[in-house]
């Protein structure tokens, strides 16, 4: 998509954060890769959204949810007002539950509904939901891609890249040239901006990487598959990580 069109998108992502029950309370909202950099047009969009837990439960919430859709977990992994209002939003990972990265993806970028167990109905766009899908689907099969775990951006960053370093397991490196949008309420307008500019000073993806302590050869070395996996990635997708 071009750049204006992706950071408009991205406004209007903020736009529902901010005003409009989650599935899940959100605290920051970041863009990373492509519309970081400034490029035009963008292959892909890439978002990372910091969620919080859900304090307390529902315990009659998960019990009707589970008797009526077979979906475990709603009122304590995923809000159950907002499952209430939009049951055909909920996802669920491969056990069952309610799944929070998944429900996000279903919220913010939409996607197939869910239908009671047992029952033949089908999605808005005439496909059974399939629980343990990472893949979500828009109604135009928009290039975005959301990352959603418990930790900032940043922490998440270095976190992940330990990993991979000494897993040689570079597929889980996340790229750290992003930018804050929205954090605990708070949009930051001049990020938009520069957005929009194109005037983000950024490294190379491998001297990123080096700068958060990988060496040359294992820096190069996550550069080239992280670039690898996303020739490989189509319409919308997301993952879930917890820190």
């Amino acid at each position: 998509m071009e750049r204006d069109r992706a950071v408009d998108r991205l406004e209007t992502l903020v736009d529902r954060v901010e005003s409009e029950p989650m599935p899940v309370p959100v605290r920051e909202v970041w863009a990373f890769g492509d519309v970081a950099l400034g490029l035009d047009p963008v292959d892909r969009l890439d978002v990372y959204l910091t969620k919080d837990v859900i304090m307390g439960g529902d315990a009659d919430a998960a019990a009707e949810f589970e008797a009526e859709y077979g979906v475990k977990g709603v009122g304590t992994t995923v809000d159950a007002e907002w499952a209430r209002a939009h049951p055909d939003r909920v996802r669920t990972s491969d056990n069952g539950y309610a799944a929070p990265e998944k429900c996000l993806a279903a919220e913010l970028v939409d996607s197939e509904g869910l239908r009671p167990s047992g029952s033949e109905g089908h999605g808005p766009s005439g496909n059974r939901a399939k629980p343990g899908d990472s893949r979500t689907h828009s109604g135009d099969d928009e290039p975005i891609h959301l990352e959603v775990c418990n930790a900032s951006f940043e922490d998440n960053v270095r976190q992940r890249l330990k990993g991979a370093l000494a897993r040689d397991a570079y597929e889980e490196v996340l790229d750290p040239r992003g930018v804050c949008l929205w954090v605990d309420g708070e949009r930051d307008d001049e990020a938009f901006q520069r957005l929009r500019e194109a005037s983000l000073a950024m490294p190379t993806l491998p001297a990123a990487l080096e700068m958060l302590g990988a060496d040359e050869d294992a820096a190069n070395a996550a550069a080239d598959v992280l670039e690898q996996q996303r020739a490989e990635q189509e319409g919308a997708s997301v993952r879930g990580d917890m820190v």
